[in-house]
């Protein structure tokens, strides 16, 4: 077989339906939307789940009610105080060992370290996602922290207060700080013909 010969199966594609061409089309008068109605106007219809007035079911019945988001990481959440408790000072903390020590229900989840309690041996920990005192807290302690998706980027840190405050200033006020100011420089020159 050539390329040039290369052809979709049949019932593989379809043309289109031209509804409203009238009745000798086969496809005429109410054009495949029934009779009168809501739905047969154009641009009718109404929204998914909607049982005519009546309390529809994602209400009547409670555990259904919300929504799950798609976006939303589900992670396993262990504290460095648990760390602490469970591993010896030196050791690597990782999914599988964590799952070892039953802190976590799964090793296949991403784990975040959190940083409630105390830690006071030394750790190399690798987790998908810590906390800032997490992470302050497994340095104090002489151990080291490694991101399995790369260090997340921090956002700048906001400026010093004097700095702040100087740079919210109004503008009305900084030309009248301006103003107020002293004149900088030598002695004003006289104007032409002034001292003749």
């Amino acid at each position: 077989m050539q390329q040039h010969e290369l052809r979709q199966p049949k019932g593989a594609t379809h043309t289109r339906k031209r509804v409203g061409r009238g009745n000798g089309s086969g496809r005429g008068t109410y054009s495949g939307k029934g009779m009168k109605g809501q739905k047969a106007r154009a641009g009718g219809g109404v929204r998914p789940g909607f049982e005519g007035g009546q309390l529809p079911l994602v209400r009547r019945m409670a555990r259904k009610r919300g929504f799950r988001n798609p976006f939303r990481i589900d992670y396993e959440e262990v504290n460095v105080g648990q760390l602490g408790a469970r591993f010896a000072a030196g050791g690597e903390v990782n999914a599988a060992s964590l799952r070892a020590a039953r802190l976590i229900r799964s090793a296949r989840r991403p784990v975040k370290v959190l940083g409630d309690g105390e830690l006071s041996v030394k750790l190399s920990v690798e987790a998908t996602s810590f906390t800032r005192s997490a992470i302050a807290k497994i340095n104090e302690a002489g151990g080291s922290v490694r991101w399995l998706n790369g260090e997340p980027e921090r956002p700048a840190a906001e400026p010093a207060a004097e700095d702040a405050g100087t740079a919210k200033r109004p503008r009305a006020q900084k030309a009248q700080t301006a103003s107020s100011e002293p004149p900088t420089g030598g002695e004003e020159e006289a104007p032409d013909g002034a001292g003749s």
